[in-house]
Protein backbone atom coordinates (compact mmCIF):
# COMPACT_ATOMS: atom_id res chain seq x y z
CA UNK A 1 0.00 0.00 0.00
CA UNK A 2 1.05 3.31 -0.75
CA UNK A 3 2.15 5.41 2.05
CA UNK A 4 0.07 8.42 3.20
CA UNK A 5 1.94 11.42 1.68
CA UNK A 6 0.74 13.96 4.08
CA UNK A 7 2.54 11.97 6.51
CA UNK A 8 5.58 11.49 4.76
CA UNK A 9 5.77 15.03 4.03
CA UNK A 10 5.35 16.04 7.78
CA UNK A 11 7.86 13.37 9.15
CA UNK A 12 10.59 14.37 6.24
CA UNK A 13 11.87 17.62 8.39
CA UNK A 14 13.19 17.37 11.68
CA UNK A 15 10.61 15.94 14.15
CA UNK A 16 9.85 18.81 16.11
CA UNK A 17 6.39 18.70 17.88
CA UNK A 18 3.63 21.39 17.31
CA UNK A 19 0.57 20.73 19.79
CA UNK A 20 -2.17 22.99 20.49
CA UNK A 21 -3.39 23.58 23.98
CA UNK A 22 -5.49 21.64 25.20
CA UNK A 23 -7.09 20.59 29.39
CA UNK A 24 -5.49 16.97 28.66
CA UNK A 25 -2.26 17.87 27.41
CA UNK A 26 -2.42 20.84 30.14
CA UNK A 27 -2.95 17.90 33.08
CA UNK A 28 -0.49 15.30 31.46
CA UNK A 29 2.24 18.09 31.79
CA UNK A 30 1.31 19.05 35.17
CA UNK A 31 1.48 15.22 36.30
CA UNK A 32 5.10 14.94 34.87
CA UNK A 33 6.19 17.86 36.46
CA UNK A 34 5.13 16.81 39.98
CA UNK A 35 6.43 13.36 39.50
CA UNK A 36 9.76 14.85 38.77
CA UNK A 37 9.59 17.56 41.48
CA UNK A 38 8.96 14.19 43.53
CA UNK A 39 12.70 13.07 42.11
CA UNK A 40 10.88 10.11 39.61
CA UNK A 41 11.59 10.11 36.42
CA UNK A 42 8.41 10.86 34.19
CA UNK A 43 7.48 11.05 30.42
CA UNK A 44 4.91 11.15 28.24
CA UNK A 45 4.79 7.99 26.68
CA UNK A 46 2.58 5.35 23.39
CA UNK A 47 0.62 6.77 21.47
CA UNK A 48 0.69 9.91 22.47
CA UNK A 49 3.83 10.60 21.43
CA UNK A 50 3.40 8.72 17.60
CA UNK A 51 0.47 11.19 17.06
CA UNK A 52 2.45 14.49 18.01
CA UNK A 53 5.38 13.38 15.78
CA UNK A 54 2.71 13.10 13.28
CA UNK A 55 1.04 16.53 13.64
CA UNK A 56 -1.96 15.30 15.46
CA UNK A 57 -3.66 16.18 18.86
CA UNK A 58 -4.02 13.34 20.96
CA UNK A 59 -7.04 11.90 22.04
CA UNK A 60 -5.42 11.43 25.45
CA UNK A 61 -1.70 11.38 27.25
CA UNK A 62 0.01 8.34 28.74
CA UNK A 63 2.81 8.78 31.09
CA UNK A 64 5.71 6.29 32.38
CA UNK A 65 7.30 6.93 35.24
CA UNK A 66 9.71 5.12 37.57
CA UNK A 67 7.33 5.41 40.37
CA UNK A 68 5.92 2.64 41.52
CA UNK A 69 1.78 2.67 41.50
CA UNK A 70 2.11 3.05 45.55
CA UNK A 71 4.28 6.23 44.88
CA UNK A 72 2.00 7.77 42.30
CA UNK A 73 -0.99 7.04 44.88
CA UNK A 74 0.76 8.84 47.67
CA UNK A 75 1.96 11.73 45.60
CA UNK A 76 -1.72 12.45 44.21
CA UNK A 77 -3.47 10.89 46.82
CA UNK A 78 -6.34 8.42 47.44
CA UNK A 79 -8.97 10.89 46.51
CA UNK A 80 -7.28 11.62 42.95
CA UNK A 81 -6.10 7.70 42.27
CA UNK A 82 -7.76 4.81 40.29
CA UNK A 83 -5.49 1.24 41.65
CA UNK A 84 -7.09 -0.04 37.94
CA UNK A 85 -4.26 -2.38 37.18
CA UNK A 86 -1.65 -2.05 39.82
CA UNK A 87 -0.66 -5.20 39.60
CA UNK A 88 0.90 -4.19 36.33
CA UNK A 89 2.40 -1.22 37.07
CA UNK A 90 -1.21 1.11 35.76
CA UNK A 91 -2.58 3.84 38.16
CA UNK A 92 -5.08 6.44 36.97
CA UNK A 93 -4.65 9.76 37.81
CA UNK A 94 -8.07 12.42 37.60
CA UNK A 95 -7.57 15.80 37.46
CA UNK A 96 -8.95 18.62 39.64
CA UNK A 97 -12.32 19.52 40.35
CA UNK A 98 -11.72 22.53 37.74
CA UNK A 99 -9.45 20.84 35.23
CA UNK A 100 -12.18 16.74 34.28
CA UNK A 101 -9.96 14.90 32.75
CA UNK A 102 -7.23 11.89 33.64
CA UNK A 103 -4.16 10.59 32.76
CA UNK A 104 -3.20 7.01 32.98
CA UNK A 105 0.43 6.28 34.73
CA UNK A 106 2.29 3.48 34.41
CA UNK A 107 5.26 2.65 35.65
CA UNK A 108 8.39 1.83 33.61
CA UNK A 109 8.14 -2.08 33.59
CA UNK A 110 9.27 -5.45 31.69
CA UNK A 111 7.16 -8.36 31.45
CA UNK A 112 7.32 -11.93 31.72
CA UNK A 113 5.28 -15.18 29.78
CA UNK A 114 1.81 -14.08 28.84
CA UNK A 115 -0.18 -17.63 29.64
CA UNK A 116 -3.12 -16.22 28.55
CA UNK A 117 -2.45 -14.42 25.15
CA UNK A 118 -3.36 -10.94 26.94
CA UNK A 119 -1.91 -10.16 29.86
CA UNK A 120 1.50 -10.67 31.00
CA UNK A 121 2.00 -13.58 34.56
CA UNK A 122 4.08 -11.16 35.72
CA UNK A 123 5.79 -7.55 35.94
CA UNK A 124 9.10 -6.28 37.36
CA UNK A 125 9.42 -2.43 37.56
CA UNK A 126 12.48 -1.68 35.44
CA UNK A 127 13.77 1.50 33.27
CA UNK A 128 12.73 3.04 30.06
CA UNK A 129 14.57 1.20 27.59
CA UNK A 130 13.45 -2.12 28.87
CA UNK A 131 9.72 -1.01 29.22
CA UNK A 132 9.89 0.34 24.93
CA UNK A 133 10.97 -3.37 24.37
CA UNK A 134 8.32 -4.79 25.80
CA UNK A 135 5.59 -2.76 24.09
CA UNK A 136 3.73 -3.84 20.53
CA UNK A 137 4.95 -1.93 17.52
CA UNK A 138 8.07 1.11 16.79
CA UNK A 139 5.92 3.83 16.30
CA UNK A 140 4.33 3.56 19.77
CA UNK A 141 7.48 2.46 21.69
CA UNK A 142 8.12 5.99 22.05
CA UNK A 143 8.61 8.16 25.21
CA UNK A 144 8.86 12.02 25.10
CA UNK A 145 10.02 15.00 27.50
CA UNK A 146 7.12 17.77 27.57
CA UNK A 147 10.38 19.77 29.19
CA UNK A 148 12.56 19.36 27.25
CA UNK A 149 10.31 18.48 24.17
CA UNK A 150 13.00 15.74 23.33
CA UNK A 151 11.66 12.45 21.72
CA UNK A 152 13.38 9.51 23.53
CA UNK A 153 13.71 6.47 21.09
CA UNK A 154 15.00 3.35 21.59
CA UNK A 155 13.30 1.45 19.06
CA UNK A 156 13.62 2.76 15.65
CA UNK A 157 9.80 4.50 16.29
CA UNK A 158 10.72 7.68 14.15
CA UNK A 159 12.60 6.09 11.54
CA UNK A 160 9.50 3.59 10.56
CA UNK A 161 7.15 7.00 11.05
CA UNK A 162 9.50 8.20 8.30
CA UNK A 163 9.13 5.25 6.32
CA UNK A 164 5.65 4.81 7.00
CA UNK A 165 6.03 1.28 8.11
CA UNK A 166 4.38 -0.93 11.31
CA UNK A 167 6.90 -2.94 12.53
CA UNK A 168 6.60 -5.06 15.68
CA UNK A 169 9.56 -4.64 18.50
CA UNK A 170 12.03 -6.87 18.60
CA UNK A 171 11.12 -10.48 17.24
CA UNK A 172 7.52 -10.12 15.75
CA UNK A 173 6.65 -13.83 17.11
CA UNK A 174 7.41 -13.07 20.13
CA UNK A 175 5.28 -9.77 20.21
CA UNK A 176 2.85 -11.30 18.78
CA UNK A 177 2.60 -14.42 21.14
CA UNK A 178 2.04 -12.05 24.07
CA UNK A 179 -0.80 -10.50 22.77
CA UNK A 180 -2.38 -12.50 20.17
CA UNK A 181 -5.01 -9.12 19.46
CA UNK A 182 -1.55 -7.17 18.41
CA UNK A 183 -2.22 -9.16 14.79
CA UNK A 184 -5.35 -7.07 13.78
CA UNK A 185 -3.80 -3.65 15.93
CA UNK A 186 -0.81 -4.47 13.35
CA UNK A 187 -3.32 -4.01 10.28
CA UNK A 188 -5.76 -1.66 11.74
CA UNK A 189 -2.72 0.74 12.24
CA UNK A 190 -1.48 0.17 8.70
CA UNK A 191 -4.95 0.94 7.35
CA UNK A 192 -5.32 4.28 9.88
CA UNK A 193 -2.55 5.43 8.70
CA UNK A 194 -1.85 4.26 5.06
CA UNK A 195 1.64 2.27 6.43
CA UNK A 196 3.20 -0.29 4.83
CA UNK A 197 3.80 -3.61 7.10
CA UNK A 198 7.15 -5.13 7.59
CA UNK A 199 7.98 -7.95 6.04
CA UNK A 200 9.10 -10.14 9.14
CA UNK A 201 6.16 -8.70 11.19
CA UNK A 202 2.86 -9.65 8.30
CA UNK A 203 4.50 -13.18 7.75
CA UNK A 204 4.48 -13.33 11.67
CA UNK A 205 0.98 -12.48 11.72
CA UNK A 206 0.52 -15.45 9.02
CA UNK A 207 2.67 -17.69 10.77
CA UNK A 208 0.25 -17.06 14.18
CA UNK A 209 -3.07 -16.06 12.19
CA UNK A 210 -4.88 -19.35 13.95
CA UNK A 211 -4.37 -17.90 17.49
CA UNK A 212 -6.75 -14.74 16.97
CA UNK A 213 -9.24 -17.12 17.88
CA UNK A 214 -8.31 -17.20 21.50
CA UNK A 215 -9.29 -13.34 22.14
CA UNK A 216 -12.54 -12.78 22.46
CA UNK A 217 -14.98 -11.71 20.62
CA UNK A 218 -15.44 -8.32 22.54
CA UNK A 219 -11.81 -7.15 21.77
CA UNK A 220 -11.87 -8.60 18.10
CA UNK A 221 -15.05 -6.71 17.51
CA UNK A 222 -13.87 -3.35 18.84
CA UNK A 223 -10.31 -3.95 16.61
CA UNK A 224 -12.41 -4.53 12.90
CA UNK A 225 -14.88 -1.62 13.96
CA UNK A 226 -11.60 0.70 14.29
CA UNK A 227 -10.29 -0.64 11.58
CA UNK A 228 -13.72 -0.55 8.98
CA UNK A 229 -13.97 2.81 10.08
CA UNK A 230 -10.56 3.91 8.39
CA UNK A 231 -10.39 5.39 4.91
CA UNK A 232 -8.60 1.63 3.97
CA UNK A 233 -10.92 -0.03 4.68
CA UNK A 234 -10.94 -2.37 1.05
CA UNK A 235 -7.23 -2.72 1.79
CA UNK A 236 -7.49 -3.36 5.17
CA UNK A 237 -9.91 -6.20 4.79
CA UNK A 238 -7.37 -7.58 1.70
CA UNK A 239 -4.71 -7.81 4.23
CA UNK A 240 -7.03 -9.51 6.75
CA UNK A 241 -7.79 -12.02 3.99
CA UNK A 242 -3.98 -12.67 3.06
CA UNK A 243 -2.86 -13.08 6.98
CA UNK A 244 -5.22 -15.72 7.65
CA UNK A 245 -6.98 -13.52 10.26
CA UNK A 246 -10.15 -12.86 8.05
CA UNK A 247 -10.82 -16.77 8.44
CA UNK A 248 -10.84 -16.41 12.53
CA UNK A 249 -13.07 -12.96 12.09
CA UNK A 250 -15.52 -14.37 9.06
CA UNK A 251 -14.95 -17.39 8.49
CA UNK A 252 -17.93 -17.36 6.59
CA UNK A 253 -16.84 -14.49 4.29
CA UNK A 254 -13.20 -16.10 3.81
CA UNK A 255 -14.55 -19.59 2.64
CA UNK A 256 -15.99 -17.94 -0.57
CA UNK A 257 -13.25 -15.26 -1.22
CA UNK A 258 -11.70 -16.32 -4.78
CA UNK A 259 -15.80 -16.27 -5.77
CA UNK A 260 -16.69 -12.87 -4.07
CA UNK A 261 -13.13 -11.46 -2.50
CA UNK A 262 -13.06 -9.09 -5.49
CA UNK A 263 -16.15 -7.67 -5.19
CA UNK A 264 -16.39 -6.90 -1.57
CA UNK A 265 -12.85 -4.94 -2.29
CA UNK A 266 -14.64 -2.87 -4.59
CA UNK A 267 -17.66 -2.50 -2.90
CA UNK A 268 -15.44 -1.42 0.26
CA UNK A 269 -14.01 1.16 -1.74
CA UNK A 270 -17.04 3.06 -2.84
CA UNK A 271 -18.39 2.31 0.69
CA UNK A 272 -17.92 6.04 2.14
CA UNK A 273 -21.24 6.46 4.38
CA UNK A 274 -23.10 4.52 6.88
CA UNK A 275 -20.24 3.39 8.88
CA UNK A 276 -18.68 -0.22 10.23
CA UNK A 277 -22.09 -1.81 10.15
CA UNK A 278 -22.59 -1.14 6.42
CA UNK A 279 -18.81 -2.25 5.81
CA UNK A 280 -19.67 -5.71 8.18
CA UNK A 281 -23.14 -5.81 5.64
CA UNK A 282 -20.75 -5.71 2.69
CA UNK A 283 -18.44 -8.17 4.04
CA UNK A 284 -21.33 -10.94 4.00
CA UNK A 285 -23.87 -9.10 1.05
CA UNK A 286 -22.15 -11.52 -1.38
CA UNK A 287 -22.91 -14.72 0.63
CA UNK A 288 -26.52 -13.59 0.97
CA UNK A 289 -26.95 -12.52 -2.03
CA UNK A 290 -26.26 -16.54 -3.85
CA UNK A 291 -28.53 -17.35 -1.66
CA UNK A 292 -27.05 -18.50 1.91
CA UNK A 293 -29.36 -17.53 4.84
CA UNK A 294 -28.82 -14.00 6.18
CA UNK A 295 -30.28 -14.74 9.52
CA UNK A 296 -27.96 -17.49 9.98
CA UNK A 297 -24.84 -16.05 8.22
CA UNK A 298 -25.83 -12.59 10.95
CA UNK A 299 -26.61 -15.12 14.05
CA UNK A 300 -23.19 -16.63 13.30
CA UNK A 301 -21.61 -13.38 13.46
CA UNK A 302 -22.65 -11.91 15.98
CA UNK A 303 -22.19 -14.89 18.44
CA UNK A 304 -18.65 -14.79 17.64
CA UNK A 305 -18.09 -10.98 17.96
CA UNK A 306 -20.44 -10.72 20.60
CA UNK A 307 -22.26 -8.38 19.16
CA UNK A 308 -24.96 -6.03 20.27
CA UNK A 309 -28.67 -7.12 19.77
CA UNK A 310 -29.31 -3.41 18.06
CA UNK A 311 -26.08 -3.48 15.69
CA UNK A 312 -26.93 -7.71 14.23
CA UNK A 313 -29.99 -6.10 13.69
CA UNK A 314 -28.64 -3.51 11.43
CA UNK A 315 -26.78 -5.82 9.63
CA UNK A 316 -29.54 -8.33 9.17
CA UNK A 317 -32.19 -6.12 8.43
CA UNK A 318 -29.38 -4.05 5.56
CA UNK A 319 -28.86 -7.21 3.79
CA UNK A 320 -32.86 -8.55 3.95
CA UNK A 321 -34.09 -5.06 2.59
CA UNK A 322 -31.93 -4.89 -0.57
CA UNK A 323 -34.63 -6.55 -3.03
CA UNK A 324 -36.76 -4.02 -2.15
CA UNK A 325 -34.73 -0.98 -2.12
CA UNK A 326 -32.99 -1.85 -5.52
CA UNK A 327 -36.42 -1.51 -7.39
CA UNK A 328 -37.80 1.26 -4.52
CA UNK A 329 -39.41 3.34 -6.86
CA UNK A 330 -41.67 0.74 -9.31
CA UNK A 331 -43.25 -0.89 -5.79
CA UNK A 332 -46.39 0.33 -4.30
CA UNK A 333 -45.30 3.28 -1.64
CA UNK A 334 -46.95 0.76 1.44
CA UNK A 335 -44.69 -1.47 0.56
CA UNK A 336 -41.03 0.54 0.65
CA UNK A 337 -42.12 3.46 3.34
CA UNK A 338 -42.70 1.12 6.31
CA UNK A 339 -38.81 0.58 5.65
CA UNK A 340 -37.59 3.81 5.21
CA UNK A 341 -38.79 4.78 8.56
CA UNK A 342 -36.71 1.63 10.54
CA UNK A 343 -33.68 3.26 12.65
CA UNK A 344 -31.61 1.26 10.33
CA UNK A 345 -32.67 2.42 6.82
CA UNK A 346 -29.53 4.54 6.31
CA UNK A 347 -27.33 1.39 7.10
CA UNK A 348 -29.44 -0.40 4.50
CA UNK A 349 -29.71 2.23 1.78
CA UNK A 350 -25.33 2.65 2.26
CA UNK A 351 -25.21 -0.55 1.15
CA UNK A 352 -27.05 -0.10 -1.53
CA UNK A 353 -24.75 2.79 -2.67
CA UNK A 354 -21.91 0.75 -1.88
CA UNK A 355 -23.44 -1.86 -4.88
CA UNK A 356 -23.63 0.49 -6.94
CA UNK A 357 -20.17 0.21 -8.07
CA UNK A 358 -21.15 -3.00 -9.77
CA UNK A 359 -24.53 -2.50 -10.06
CA UNK A 360 -24.86 1.07 -12.39
CA UNK A 361 -28.61 0.94 -12.89
CA UNK A 362 -28.81 1.60 -9.08
CA UNK A 363 -28.53 5.06 -9.43
CA UNK A 364 -31.82 5.68 -10.13
CA UNK A 365 -33.13 3.86 -7.11
CA UNK A 366 -30.50 5.71 -4.80
CA UNK A 367 -31.68 9.07 -5.91
CA UNK A 368 -35.48 8.22 -5.70
CA UNK A 369 -34.79 6.74 -1.74
CA UNK A 370 -32.89 9.57 -0.71
CA UNK A 371 -35.28 12.23 -1.73
CA UNK A 372 -37.99 10.37 -0.44
CA UNK A 373 -36.00 10.25 2.99
CA UNK A 374 -35.53 14.46 3.39
CA UNK A 375 -39.36 14.20 3.29
CA UNK A 376 -40.60 15.85 6.32
CA UNK A 377 -42.16 13.71 8.95
CA UNK A 378 -45.41 14.52 8.17
CA UNK A 379 -44.91 13.41 5.02
CA UNK A 380 -42.57 10.62 5.18
CA UNK A 381 -44.78 9.11 8.22
CA UNK A 382 -47.85 10.62 8.88
CA UNK A 383 -50.02 10.09 11.71
CA UNK A 384 -52.83 6.42 10.98
CA UNK A 385 -56.41 7.64 10.18
CA UNK A 386 -57.60 4.59 12.01
CA UNK A 387 -56.76 3.03 15.21
CA UNK A 388 -58.10 0.53 17.78
CA UNK A 389 -60.64 2.79 19.16
CA UNK A 390 -61.82 3.91 16.66
CA UNK A 391 -62.20 0.13 15.60
CA UNK A 392 -63.69 -0.27 18.61
CA UNK A 393 -66.64 2.43 18.34
CA UNK A 394 -67.50 1.02 14.40
CA UNK A 395 -68.29 -2.20 16.53
CA UNK A 396 -65.29 -4.41 15.97
CA UNK A 397 -64.64 -6.69 19.10
CA UNK A 398 -61.13 -6.28 19.66
CA UNK A 399 -58.86 -9.76 18.87
CA UNK A 400 -56.72 -10.95 16.27
CA UNK A 401 -58.47 -9.34 13.41
CA UNK A 402 -57.63 -5.71 14.66
CA UNK A 403 -54.33 -5.91 13.71
CA UNK A 404 -55.41 -7.07 9.83
CA UNK A 405 -57.89 -4.00 9.38
CA UNK A 406 -55.14 -1.55 10.80
CA UNK A 407 -52.86 -3.15 8.32
CA UNK A 408 -55.25 -2.83 5.77
CA UNK A 409 -56.30 1.03 6.62
CA UNK A 410 -52.75 2.02 6.80
CA UNK A 411 -51.73 0.65 3.16
CA UNK A 412 -54.70 2.23 1.59
CA UNK A 413 -53.75 5.19 3.63
CA UNK A 414 -49.94 5.42 2.34
CA UNK A 415 -51.34 4.59 -1.36
CA UNK A 416 -53.27 7.86 -1.21
CA UNK A 417 -56.63 5.41 -1.66
CA UNK A 418 -57.53 6.79 2.08
CA UNK A 419 -57.31 10.64 1.96
CA UNK A 420 -58.60 11.29 5.34
CA UNK A 421 -60.45 10.17 8.55
CA UNK A 422 -63.86 10.74 6.54
CA UNK A 423 -63.22 8.44 3.68
CA UNK A 424 -61.06 5.91 6.15
CA UNK A 425 -64.87 6.07 8.14
CA UNK A 426 -66.45 5.70 4.87
CA UNK A 427 -64.23 2.34 4.31
CA UNK A 428 -64.72 1.60 8.06
CA UNK A 429 -68.23 1.35 7.70
CA UNK A 430 -68.35 -0.73 4.24
CA UNK A 431 -65.29 -2.97 5.78
CA UNK A 432 -67.89 -4.06 8.53
CA UNK A 433 -70.95 -4.21 6.60
CA UNK A 434 -68.39 -6.92 4.56
CA UNK A 435 -68.02 -8.49 7.79
CA UNK A 436 -71.42 -9.08 9.02
CA UNK A 437 -72.01 -10.73 5.62
CA UNK A 438 -68.71 -13.10 5.55
CA UNK A 439 -70.67 -14.21 8.92
CA UNK A 440 -73.61 -14.62 7.93
CA UNK A 441 -72.63 -17.15 5.18
CA UNK A 442 -70.17 -18.94 7.16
Amino acid sequence: MLNNLKTRCLLSAQLKVRFTVSEAKQFATEVVDQLRAAGYVALWAGGCVRDLLMGNEPHDYDVATAATPQQVRELFGFRRTLMVGAAFGVVIVKGSSKLQTQVEVATFRTDSSYTDGRRPDRVTFSTPEKDAQRRDFSINGMFFDPVTQEVIDYVGGREDLRAGLIRAIGDPHARLAEDKLRMLRAVRFAARFGFAMDTETEAAIKAHAAEAALVSGERIAIELRKTLETNQAAWAVQKLHETGLLQVIAPEVDAHWNTTGATIIELLGRCDKGGWLTRVAVLHWPATRDGQDTKQIVAAFKHRLKLANEEAEAIHFALEVQSILAQASKLPWSRVQPLLVKPHIQVAVALLAARQAVEPELVDELHWLREHLHWPTEKLNPAPLLDGRKLQRAGFEPGPEFSAILQEARNLQLDCKLADEQAATVWLAHRKGLNLRDHKHA
